[in-house]
């Protein structure tokens, strides 16, 4: 299963790369994040427990995050490796234009499962969790940096 979200965010680069890379503050600024629990490590490298919803469904993993910024520009790399996804390889890139900075989120996965595993990834997994919890992901975070969360400033401060 390949998943792709990417949505354009008239926001700064450096902001929308800080967003992306406190995980253990997403449940403040994600609506639908439940938590974020820091394993191990820190920094451009950890180990974190995730919990999210898919509208009621609650859903864990856990992931190592790596954050690579020897390039134009950084991208962070989560490998699963707990829950229905271990094994799920996902992908934050930034492309930089001349009015706003694209946001794209990829996933890999191809599950363990024999017989049955790739029909629910690509049927089940795929587009009914993935996609719309990234797509969430990603669209309240352009609403922050655009300047259009009532809760936070474009830098992703909490508003008084």
């Amino acid at each position: 299963m390949l998943t792709g979200n990417t949505v354009e965010m008239a926001g700064n680069l450096d902001t929308i790369v800080a967003l992306a890379v406190d995980t253990e503050r997403w449940p403040e600024i994600l609506p639908h994040y439940r938590w974020v629990t820091l394993l191990d490590g820190g920094g451009d490298h950890k180990t974190v427990e995730m919990a999210a919803r898919r509208g009621r469904i609650p859903v864990k993993w856990r992931a190592v995050q790596d954050v690579e910024r020897d390039g134009p520009t950084p991208i962070i790399r989560f490998r699963h490796i707990g829950g229905v996804t271990k094994g799920m390889v996902v992908a934050w890139t930034f492309a930089p234009g001349p009015a706003s900075v694209a946001v794209t989120i990829d996933h890999d996965f191809t599950p363990p499962w024999p017989i049955v595993g790739n029909a629910v990834a690509n049927h089940v997994i795929g587009p009914h969790f993935i996609e719309a919890i990234a797509g969430r992901t990603l669209a309240t975070i352009k609403a922050i940096v655009e300047d259009r969360d009532p809760r936070f400033d474009r830098e992703g401060r909490a508003r008084a």
